[in-house]
């Protein structure tokens, strides 16, 4: 079992912490995959891609197939672009539940498909917070969790570390070296155990799935914050959409609740499930209905209404909220 460490060199924020990363020791030259090069360490496979991060769908199969190598969870390096321009380190896992067939992929990904969320997502938080910290690159740059977003379509749990918010962060090798550490510390690759490693015995621990809330998800992220906790999709109060534009609107006293919101729900759910098996999946509400969108992820445009967070949690045989 392997991870993937994903880069490419159309993006500085991807291919900076990708290079202070090989500056570490212990890398060898890896396989190629249909010529991008790939380097080894450990279990440990770090890949230099030449193209959009977005665009790259089954990575993790094509990697299975050219070298036989099961791929464990997948961890991909990008920049990460707001209206603020504000310099941020962000983590997020993936996917475009929200979306129907027929609606355009501004940022890659699949109509009604997440990636199952890597569970390191939690504990690499956290570990991001403190390099961050310990490298002065606090209050300068906020480090944050974002909400699930955008491709590529991919089966393996899988999270975006990503750099913010213009060229001239996405450049800076301080936060380069800092992301590049968070890799190596993260995935043990230095004289520590590996962070955020889930084991199919962990029954007893217990997973968030956010709903509601901002795409920065600070009510979510408030939880997370603490030790201990591990956290799977978290989905925007604009991605639980309430009406479709290609529907007939109810009436204004009917009880039938229109949009992709329910399905939305159950496929994050169903993949928070997945990537971490025997553990028990609880849900956190952000009760505040919050609309705004992530710049240039791909988020569709679709209208959004407030949504009834009395029957959210149908799904699950077990409902309960997150204990605050």
């Amino acid at each position: 079992m392997v991870t993937l460490v994903v880069a490419t060199s159309a993006d500085p924020a991807s291919i900076g912490p990708a290079s202070s990363l090989l500056a570490m020791p212990g890398w060898h030259p890896g396989p190629s995959l249909q010529d991008a090069a790939s380097y080894t360490n450990k279990e440990v496979r770090l890949i230099k891609l030449d193209k959009r991060l977005v665009v790259e769908n089954h990575l993790d199969k094509r990697w299975e197939e050219a070298t036989g190598e099961t791929v464990d969870d997948v961890v991909f390096l990008s920049k990460h672009v707001a209206s603020s321009n504000r310099p941020a380190l962000t983590i997020h896992p993936i996917g475009t539940p929200h979306l129907r067939e027929g609606e355009a992929l501004i940022a890659g990904g699949k109509p009604g498909w997440a990636a199952p969320p890597n569970p390191r997502i939690g504990p690499w938080f956290r570990l991001l917070k403190n390099i961050a910290n310990s490298h002065n690159l606090v209050p300068e740059f906020e480090v944050t969790l974002e909400a699930t977003h955008h491709g590529p379509e991919i089966n393996s749990p899988t999270m975006f570390v990503e750099i913010g918010s213009t060229e001239e962060y996405w450049k800076r090798q301080d936060a380069a070296q800092a992301i590049a550490l968070l890799v190596w510390e993260g995935l043990g690759l230095g004289e520590r155990i590996a962070v955020g490693n889930w084991s199919r015995d962990n029954d007893r621990n217990k997973i968030l799935l956010g709903i509601g809330g901002g795409h920065y998800v600070p009510r979510h992220m408030d939880i997370v914050r603490k030790d201990g906790v591990w956290i799977g999709h978290m989905l925007p109060g604009y991605s639980l959409l309430m009406e479709d534009p290609r529907e007939a609107k109810s009436p204004t006293n009917s009880t039938v609740v229109g949009g992709t919101w329910r399905e939305t729900i159950r496929v994050a759910f169903e993949t928070t499930k997945l990537a971490f098996p025997g553990g028990e999946v609880l849900a956190h509400l952000d009760h505040k209905f919050n609309d705004q969108r992530p710049e240039s992820k791909g988020a569709s445009q679709g209208p959004t209404t407030m949504w009834p967070t009395f029957e959210v949690l149908t799904f699950s045989r077990d409902p309960c909220h997150w204990p605050c």
